[in-house]
């Protein structure tokens, strides 16, 4: 079980099967005005959100303003398209939304578990989304049983281990809503994949906020109060999850 993509393509195909179920959303991919790719690498992500039409019979392109962030020196694929522009940054420190416009999508594959401080970016990252904008972030989970043998991977760069519960804790602590998001941990698959939304709430001090707190507050998925309710804690066990096309999977059977 690996948990580092061969190179651009491979990462690209990986990011495909999330891009694919979000097209299926007509009204949502046609009310885009900004996206945000947050180490976007190669550019293959950036460019798929560049390129988007409309599925009618006489496709018109969305033109969706795409912003690709990276400390690379550049990116070759921002000089093919007028609507993606780039900057050279580090994206938990300033990143710049276009001119009177908030990021509508704020797309991170396979970067996140670079973080250095991963709720401070995630506090970052909710200040520059518009009211109601959607955060997609996928991380892969680092240790994992392999025929029923503990199984612990950790690349240059990244000094974190994520479970599908640290993200969702994370997350809701920083200002983001998991109780109308989307989640995406395959059986034998590292990948976890999270789509939630820019809460109501302001971001939470992780030192004294409990789960009770976030329980309370509905930020979380049904199963985890449930969970929460009933132990204090969130065990992943009691997790049951929906991904965009309404498939449920239960944690407890992984």
């Amino acid at each position: 079980m690996k948990t580092v993509f061969s190179g651009p393509q491979e990462s690209h195909q990986h990011s495909l099967s999330i891009l694919s179920a979000l097209q299926e959303y007509d009204e949502f991919m046609e009310s885009i005005r900004t996206v945000v790719d947050l180490g976007c690498g190669s550019g293959l992500d950036l460019e798929w959100w560049a390129t988007r039409t409309t599925r009618e019979e006489n496709p018109q392109p969305l033109n969706i303003n795409c912003v690709g962030v990276d400390q690379q020196e550049r990116l070759p694929v921002a000089h093919n398209y007028s609507n993606i522009t780039y900057q050279r940054t580090n994206f938990e420190k300033i990143i710049h939304p276009p001119k009177d416009q908030l990021f509508d999508v704020l797309w991170c594959h396979d970067s996140f578990q670079y973080c250095i401080t991963p709720i401070d970016t995630l506090r970052l990252w909710r200040n520059i989304g518009s009211d109601g904008c959607m955060l997609a972030v996928s991380v892969p989970q680092t240790t994992n049983l392999v025929h029923n043998q503990l199984w612990v991977q950790q690349t240059s760069g990244v000094y974190y281990h994520y479970s599908l519960v640290s993200l969702i804790h994370m997350l809701c602590v920083s200002g983001w809503d998991c109780h109308t998001g989307y989640f995406s941990k395959q059986p034998n698959a590292p990948w976890i994949t999270a789509i939630v939304y820019k809460s109501q709430y302001e971001p939470m001090d992780p030192a004294t906020t409990t789960w009770y707190d976030l329980a309370d507050k509905k930020l979380l998925p049904d199963s985890a109060i449930k969970s929460i309710n009933a132990h204090g804690y969130l065990r992943q066990e009691d997790l049951l999850i929906e991904w965009l096309d309404h498939s449920l999977t239960w944690m407890g059977k992984q």
